[in-house]
């Protein structure tokens, strides 16, 4: 393995001409300069520099070593100064998922702000139901919808979501609206990939059971259904604002309603978060508006 000490003390002697100068050019004393450029030689078994009182200056070896180094240093400089760069202008791919209805409302129209405001980001956005494993599939954000399992992620609230249970007028002119939950094993229930649904009576959660005879993993599926007076459907508010403020639903048990849930940005964990993550979930975060709860 290639070993860095000296180089830069021997690089520095060998552009200024002497230690001294070497010595303040890298802010350090020059026994400092001298012990390392000797560590160095020694450890070539090659003399690098002659020394004399007037001056210092290189070996025939000394001279091939300083333009070999010379390229590394000035590699690494380059180097340093594009992981810099990265740090103050955003650039490179970004990998993000999101749930496949909302992220095509309101997450996609995010992204293109972003890539408008940013142009050396490309973004990769993958909207899917199934919650994928950010590591094992390199996302570097994912948007995530209602409570969080315990994880080793890191979490950024963007906004939160209500559940609400509505019905068309004509279901319930059909089946009579429901004022408790005991009356809902009474109705038709359009479910979606979970058979619960989330109250709130007596201060304390409750899970009930719901069936009815239409199922589907689409919110907007099940919303159509509803206002086709199919059944009664609990969904998150931005999927329910315009038809409850058109009359098209009617919200029903509001005394049951559950606590908001929240909308989560998630990012695996890093000593240093890169400038284009914490940027565009910054951005999310400023710039995501579900649009006003219907009171």
């Amino acid at each position: 393995m290639a070993n860095w000490e000296g180089v830069n003390e021997f690089v520095a002697v060998v552009e200024t001409g002497s230690f001294t100068h070497a010595a303040k050019k890298l802010a350090t004393s020059v026994v400092q300069v001298s012990r390392k450029v000797a560590t160095l030689e020694s450890r070539l078994a090659v003399k690098l520099l002659y020394r004399t009182t007037r001056k210092v200056s290189s070996t025939e070896a000394g001279h091939v070593f300083y333009e070999q180094c010379r390229h590394l240093i000035e590699g690494l400089e380059l180097a340093e100064h594009a992981v810099m760069q990265m740090q103050s202008t955003p650039k490179g791919a970004l990998k993000v998922t999101a749930p496949a209805t909302f992220g095509e409302t309101y997450i996609s129209p995010l992204v293109n702000a972003f890539l408008q405001q940013h142009e050396q980001v490309e973004i990769d956005l993958i909207l899917t139901n199934e919650q994928l494993n950010l590591v094992e599939n390199g996302i570097d954000v994912a948007v995530r919808l209602g409570h969080l399992k315990s994880s080793t992620l890191k979490a950024k609230p963007l906004g939160s979501r209500q559940l609400r249970v509505c019905a068309s007028p004509s279901y319930l002119s059909r089946f009579s609206e429901p004022t408790t939950l005991s009356t809902l094993s009474k109705h038709i229930c359009l479910t979606g990939t979970n058979e619960y649904w989330n109250f709130k009576e007596n201060g304390k959660a409750r899970a009930l059971k719901v069936s009815g005879r239409l199922s589907c993993n689409s919110g907007a599926t099940l919303l159509a259904a509803a206002k086709q007076g199919l059944g009664l459907v609990q969904l998150p508010d931005y999927y329910l604002n315009s038809a409850l403020q058109s009359g098209e639903l009617k919200e029903v048990l509001q005394a049951y309603r559950c606590d908001k849930e929240g909308i989560w940005a998630l990012y695996p964990q890093a000593s240093n978060v890169s400038l284009k993550v914490r940027l565009f979930i910054d951005f999310l975060a400023e710039n995501l508006n579900v649009g006003q709860p219907y009171v």
